[in-house]
């Protein structure tokens, strides 16, 4: 499949969570727990992605005494491309969460 193809079974309320659970990591959780959510393949690649990204982004911050928490913004770009419906590539993130068997 490719990456950046919409797909036509993707709701408007799946591009509306995706987009929430990058602008809020903790609706990303909520996704995961929610049967009826964490079952649908778009979901769950944006809300493991999410949370994986949120992870390194608080690292990232953490190490450089704050100066990295510029990168969030970059959340609201893969929070919008969601919500266009596309599966977002974030380098060496999207990865992992692929080789982990996580989505």
């Amino acid at each position: 499949m490719n990456e950046q193809t919409i797909n036509p079974e993707i709701t408007s309320d799946d591009k509306l969570w995706a987009l929430l659970s990058y602008l809020f990591p903790v609706i990303a959780i909520i996704v995961l727990l929610m049967e009826d959510k964490k079952n649908r393949p778009f979901l769950k690649f944006h809300a493991v992605q999410a949370i994986a990204v949120t992870v390194v982004l608080v690292i990232i911050g953490t190490v450089t005494l704050g100066c990295g928490s510029i990168l969030f913004l970059a959340m609201i770009y893969w929070g919008i491309k969601a919500y266009q419906g596309e599966y977002v590539t974030i380098p060496v993130v999207t990865d992992f969460i692929k080789k982990q068997g996580w989505v």
